[in-house]
């Protein structure tokens, strides 16, 4: 006979994801993975994983959410956000992995030329690491 699963968000609640969830005030885990965020991301051309995927390495503890250059990408403009139908701020969990990226001594991906970023969120990052 089978054993039974029992899940519960203590049980599958990684420290990264908690991490993450007190300095963005954003419950990581209320994303159900629908991708209306990526869809009208104005900047997931330029992002190596889109906002759902972050948010989904996120959910499943996977630090290497941290080396991503979509976190510094994202310009927070919100247009996420406003189109989750569960009100995930994802900018501002954008900002937390930038925070988590910066406290572990990860640097932000460069800018590549073959590749160029929307002067938006070149700005954006700018303004995210002026001191």
């Amino acid at each position: 006979m089978a054993s039974e699963l029992r899940l519960s968000r203590a049980g599958l609640e990684a420290p990264f994801a908690r991490r993450v969830e007190e300095l963005s005030g954003e419950n990581p885990y209320a994303c159900y993975q629908c991708g209306k965020c990526s869809a009208g991301c104005p900047f997931a051309d330029h992002m190596d994983a889109l906002p759902n995927q972050v948010l989904r390495l996120v959910q499943l503890g996977d630090e290497s959410a941290l080396s991503l250059s979509a976190p510094w990408v994202c310009a927070s403009c919100h247009a996420c956000g406003v189109r989750c139908p569960k009100g995930v701020d994802i900018a501002r969990t954008m900002e937390a992995l930038r925070v988590l990226a910066l406290r572990k001594g990860i640097t932000p991906a460069p800018v590549r030329p073959d590749r160029p970023y929307p002067q938006i969120a070149l700005i954006g990052a700018y303004r995210k690491l002026t001191p």
